[in-house]
């Protein structure tokens, strides 16, 4: 039965607070499956069934957040049309040659990359706020960034905001907070496209994830406007936070073996 509940009613209740704690870091500085794909295996569901219901939970927050910086104002996606176009399609083929390819190639290195966005950000300073807030936004790399970072976000997936954030400043003029609104908004598009697949491959736990998936979306809710009202200095140190833990937790369970 698609409906039924797998689990007990407090070990859900556990899950739903698990939940909203992940959506209020996701929707800061991402990295909120460090939290929530944990916690699912905890409880005991299959590896198949954990990523694809973390999928539709992830997928509440990140509407949640990304429609938060569109209407602030701080994304814009005709200006992003070929990265949402390119990541919707990365994401559909990475998540379909997630079945079939073997990634511990990519598990080891995704430790020294995740770090590296940290490292970046700590010692490459945070970038000011353009001046000409209106600077037109290239659309030179927006394919084949979109195209990279939705395959792997539908292949793997642990720290695609964060690289998001790094690259979007890094190809863009844009400061933390409108790389934070690109992160958010391409997540979403790449979480629709890798869920249909695990949808239409069975692999996902309903009642576990709609109810995580509402929370995260209370916690993605008042996380993203936590991040737009405290700009760069707010997200700066969450943002390393996040991907020091990313990097310990990854290192931990693809170099160590270590679950």
């Amino acid at each position: 039965m698609p409906f039924e509940l797998s689990v007990d009613l407090t070990t859900l209740a556990i899950l739903a607070v698990v939940a909203f704690v992940a959506g209020f870091i996701d929707a800061i500085a991402g990295g909120g499956g460090l939290l929530t794909t944990p916690a699912l295996l905890t409880a005991g569901l299959p590896p198949h069934l954990v990523l694809g219901t973390n999928k539709l939970s992830s997928t509440f927050g990140a509407a949640t957040a990304s429609l938060t910086f569109y209407r602030r104002k701080l994304f814009h996606p005709r200006e992003w049309k070929l990265a949402i176009f390119g990541t919707l399609a990365g994401a559909l083929i990475g998540a379909t040659a997630a079945h079939y390819m073997p990634a511990e190639w990519l598990n080891k290195m995704l430790p020294v990359i995740v770090f590296g966005c940290g490292l970046y950000l700590l010692f490459g300073g945070t970038p000011k706020t353009p001046v000409d807030n209106d600077a037109p936004i290239k659309k030179k790399w927006q394919l084949p960034q979109g195209l990279g970072l939705g395959f792997y976000d539908g292949v793997a997936g642990p720290g695609t905001g964060a690289f998001w954030t790094v690259s979007s400043m890094l190809m863009y003029p844009i400061d933390l907070v409108k790389a934070s609104g690109v992160a958010r908004s391409m997540n979403f598009v790449s979480n629709i496209a890798a869920l249909s697949v695990f949808i239409f491959s069975g692999h996902v736990d309903w009642v576990i994830g709609l109810t995580m998936g509402f929370a995260v979306m209370v916690g993605a809710y008042f996380g993203a406007r936590s991040a737009i009202s405290g700009g760069a200095k707010f997200i700066r140190p969450v943002f390393i936070t996040v991907v020091l833990g990313l990097t310990v937790r990854l290192a931990w369970q693809h170099w160590f073996g270590m679950a």
